[in-house]
């Protein structure tokens, strides 16, 4: 990997900041006892990664495909207290330390696909002094895919596509990353990108002047 200068990198949370599987699991296992349904399968591989890459107005949609049926969950999801959660997630190996050594170099922001939780998170992690700007699907008209939320963090950033990275373990960071024109550094996952990394101190090759 070469090494490039580049004045901003941008992270996907799930999957990249956090190992959050189960609390995610837990959370959508909450909605489906509130509704008096049976809990969702480990083994049903498609579900799985949906409630783990997608916003949860369109996991529920999924899940829940009538009108009716989806209403009545997006309302048991605003009861669930994220809050007792948050214990289920593992940050991830190294991230913290690298955050440390990225904070002069270069600006930091969050770009996910929860809506109302990660400031919590951040809270609780004591994370949120890293970050200048965190984008989640609550604070777009579009999340990824769509190019949108990126385009935000470049925009407040002050910055062109190319002057960033976004760190993202799922296609879907893939595709938004692409369509907005931003290198994509995929993070424990075998897709297409500009570079591949499976531990966080290895984003320090390609930012490090």
């Amino acid at each position: 990997m070469e090494k490039t200068e580049y004045k901003a990198v941008i992270y996907d949370c799930d999957g990249v900041m956090f190992d959050s599987f189960e609390a995610n699991l837990a959370y959508y296992d909450r909605i489906m006892v509130m509704l008096d349904k049976s809990p969702l399968s480990r083994e049903d591989g498609e579900l799985m990664h949906i409630l783990h890459t997608c916003a949860s107005q369109d996991v529920l949609r999924h899940i829940f495909p009538d009108e009716a049926s989806w209403n009545a969950a997006m309302s048991c999801a605003h009861a669930v207290d994220y809050r007792e959660l948050i214990p289920f997630m593992r940050m991830e190996d190294g991230f913290r330390e690298t955050l440390e050594i990225l904070t002069p170099q270069v600006m930091l922001a969050v770009c996910t696909n929860r809506a109302k939780t990660m400031d919590m998170v951040l809270q609780y992690f004591d994370l949120a002094r890293y970050f200048g700007i965190v984008m989640t699907a609550s604070r777009v008209t579009n999340p990824k895919p769509h190019p949108e939320p990126l385009l935000k963090v470049l925009e407040h950033y002050r910055i062109a596509p190319n002057e960033a990275l976004f760190v993202g373990d799922s296609d879907l960071d893939r595709q938004a990353a692409n369509s907005a024109g931003v290198p994509f550094v995929a993070y424990k996952a075998d897709l297409p990108a500009f570079a591949r990394i499976d531990r966080h101190r290895e984003i320090l090759y390609l930012v490090s002047p």
